[in-house]
C-alpha cells in the first residue's frame, strides 16, 4: 500500500481541475482526507477515488452545499458520493466498466443487471440518481430506465428482474424498486482533462453510434 502516490495522485486531480475558489478548495481537501483515510483502511482503490473526488469537485462547483464520498445509506448501501442542495439531494454511483473475471463469457449481461440493479436500489435513497462513468466507457443502460414510471409496463419489469436474478440473490432486487427507479443524469469523466459533462439519458442513449448500439444488450 502506497499511500504517498494515492495522496499524490490526489492532488494531480485537484490541480488538474484548477480550482480557485479557496472555500470550494478546503472542502475538496476534506474529502480527500476522507478517501486517504479509507485507502489506508483499503476500502477505496485510486482509479475508483479519483473519480470521486472530480465528481465531489464538480458537485461543488454547481452549488451543492455539502458532499460526502463513501456515504452509507442503510446497513448493506454505501454510495459512491452524495450532495445536498438546498430542499434536494443526489446519489452518484460510479461505473469504471470492470467485470470480474468470472463473467468474462457475459460480460455485458452482467454489466446490465449491474446497473439495473445500481439504479433499482440506490435512487430511493435521494430526490436525484446520476450514473457516472470515464469517457472510455460505454454504459449499456436497461431501456426500462428511460421511460417514465406511469409508463412501464410489467412485463419489461419482469425482465429486468429475471436478469437481475441472475446475477443479485442476497438480496435479490425487488420488482418494486424496478419499476420506481429512476436515473436523472449521467456524468461523463473526462480525468485527463478535469472535466465533466452531464446528459440525460435519453441524450446519452442517442450519442451512441447506430454501428455501436447493434451490439448493445437493451
Amino acid at each position: 500500500m502506497d499511500v504517498t502516490k494515492f495522496e499524490d495522485d490526489l492532488d494531480r486531480i485537484i490541480a488538474i481541475a484548477n480550482i480557485k475558489n479557496t472555500t470550494l478548495l478546503k472542502d475538496v481537501i476534506q474529502i480527500k482526507k476522507r478517501l486517504v483515510n479509507l485507502y489506508k483502511r483499503n476500502l477505496v482503490k485510486i482509479n475508483h477515488s479519483v473519480m470521486e473526488l472530480l465528481t465531489s469537485i464538480h458537485l461543488l462547483r454547481y452549488g451543492y452545499e455539502y458532499v460526502e464520498v463513501e456515504k452509507e445509506l442503510d446497513e448493506i448501501l454505501r454510495c459512491d458520493v452524495y450532495g445536498k442542495k438546498g430542499d434536494g439531494d443526489l446519489i452518484v454511483e460510479i461505473e469504471t466498466g470492470f467485470v470480474p473475471p468470472e463473467h468474462a463469457l457475459d460480460p455485458l449481461l452482467y454489466y446490465k443487471a449491474r446497473l439495473a440493479s445500481k439504479i433499482s436500489r440506490y435512487s430511493k435513497f435521494a430526490s436525484k440518481f446520476t450514473l457516472a462513468t470515464p469517457q472510455q466507457n460505454i454504459l449499456p443502460i436497461p431501456e426500462l430506465f428511460m421511460n417514465p414510471i406511469k409508463d412501464r409496463k410489467v412485463d419489461d419489469i419482469t425482465k429486468v428482474k429475471e436478469i437481475c436474478d441472475i446475477y443479485y440473490k442476497n438480496p435479490p432486487i425487488s420488482l418494486e424498486d424496478i419499476q420506481y427507479g429512476r436515473l436523472h443524469t449521467i456524468f461523463i469523466l473526462n480525468i485527463d482533462g478535469g472535466i465533466i459533462l452531464e446528459f440525460d439519458p435519453l441524450k446519452y442513449k442517442e450519442i451512441l453510434s447506430s454501428s455501436l448500439t447493434e451490439f448493445m444488450i437493451y
